[in-house]
């Protein structure tokens, strides 16, 4: 199974990197919003693992494309934002619950 990993924290996205790794998973990470249509475009991937706050393009609105332009492949969110009005932000946008 191959994950895409959209995280702009280093701590973070290395430690989803290096956990998912040693569970048998090819893992590719990215850290900047504006590089996921690209990335998604000329490679397949089984699931994005997304954060919201993200430099250059904010998680939601890189999500919002993907879903226009036919991708879909599953989507979870990770983030820190928890009111309710982000969850169903996030599942309007095409994140899968």
């Amino acid at each position: 199974m191959r994950i895409l990993v959209i995280e702009d924290d280093p701590t973070l996205g290395n430690a989803l990197r290096e956990f998912l790794g040693q569970q048998g998973y090819a893992v590719d990470w990215l850290q900047e919003g504006n590089q996921v249509v690209e990335t998604l475009d000329g490679q397949h991937y089984d699931l994005l693992l997304l954060d919201l706050n993200l430099p250059g393009k904010s998680g939601l609105e890189a999500l919002r494309e993907l879903r226009a332009a036919g991708q879909t492949l599953p989507v979870l969110i990770l983030t820190a934002r928890d009111s309710v009005d982000d969850r169903v932000a996030g599942l309007d946008s095409g994140a899968d619950d």
